[in-house]
């Protein structure tokens, strides 16, 4: 076989992963065509199906076990395990993924101290990772994107690894040439979030026509309040983080941020209207605009307009004076 007897598959990102997995799947496959593929998890695993499974085949075929979720394998499962690692077969390849904590500690021990592959799949939360990780997929396509696009595409789709990886293989598939922010907006432009960032973009600028503006499209055609009002939030959080993070290149805050490079230089532009109080007394409405979108008022959309009344007439505010 072309992969080792023995892998490890660890770290939360479930996106990663899983082509961690059809990469062994595919490695193997390579010299051994007929390769028989064996799926075990951990919630309703029923003792000795490891042993079963993991039996020669009656034709010789080699086999690959994946066994999924040891982070939640129940005790039948762990002690299955470890008699298997104790004596291996031959003919297999056994995978295990384990996304987090210390159950399962003694099985990744031990496949560790067997010397297995382990293979990494971290946790992509920040903006930085989602950049990062979008640059990552047009680069493994052999596509060029601007970081403009890639910002979009972030804003757009960022809130779930798995759809922002679908979103950058549409655009693969999709389009041709370098990927900019148009092609982008032409395809995801109308969603959830990016009608939330275009409304906290005009916001934080103090734009109150065009921001009540994209409001009332948002509602208009259905937009619930909640993710407009955490767009808000955020886009004020990272002003007051990259405000008082002090100077420095883009890239170094960033990363001490857990932001993109991107966002501390959109946030750097945006804080030339701002002052601490200003983003304070923002953050605070937006907050209390927060809890009425979420039942504690009688009118979410009135709350939202009322949070961006206020951020736009604390933009420039000492300025005015």
């Amino acid at each position: 076989m072309s992969a080792p007897p023995l892998v490890l598959v660890q770290g939360p990102e479930a996106v990663l992963a899983d082509r961690a997995v059809e990469q062994v799947i595919a490695d193997v496959r390579v010299t051994s065509p007929e390769l028989e593929v064996v799926t075990l998890r951990a919630e309703g695993y029923e003792e000795g199906a490891l042993t079963v499974q993991a039996s020669p085949s009656l034709f010789g075929e080699d086999k690959l076990i994946v066994v999924r979720d040891l982070h939640q394998a129940p005790d039948a499962l762990q002690v299955d395990l470890l008699a298997y690692l104790a004596d291996p077969e031959d003919s297999v390849t056994l995978v295990v993924t384990h996304a987090s904590g210390n159950r399962g500690k003694k099985v990744l021990d031990t496949l560790k101290k067997a010397k297995a592959l382990v293979l990494e799949a971290p946790a992509i939360k920040s903006d930085r990772d989602k950049a990062d990780f979008v640059t990552n997929e047009f680069r493994r396509s052999r596509r060029k994107a601007t970081s403009e696009a890639v910002q979009a595409l972030v804003e757009a789709v960022g809130r779930d690894v798995r759809e922002l990886a679908s979103a950058c293989q549409q655009l693969v598939d999709d389009t041709t040439g370098t990927i900019d922010a148009d092609v982008v907006e032409r395809y995801h432009g109308g969603r959830v979030e990016a009608t939330g960032f275009k409304v906290a973009d005009a916001a934080v600028a103090g734009q109150t026509g065009e921001a009540l503006r994209l409001l009332r499209h948002a509602v208009n055609v259905g937009v619930d309040p909640v993710p407009i009002v955490a767009v808000l939030a955020q886009q004020l959080r990272q002003l007051a983080k990259v405000g008082g993070a002090g100077r420095g290149r883009s890239a170094d805050l960033a990363r001490d941020l857990g932001m993109a490079p991107w966002q501390v230089d959109k946030a750097r532009r945006a804080l030339r209207g701002w002052t601490g109080p200003g983003l304070g007394r923002s953050i605070q409405a937006v907050a209390a605009a927060d809890f009425e979108v979420k039942g504690g008022g009688r009118d979410p959309v009135y709350a939202v307009e009322k949070a961006i009344l206020t951020i736009t007439r604390e933009f420039g505010r000492d300025q005015r004076r």
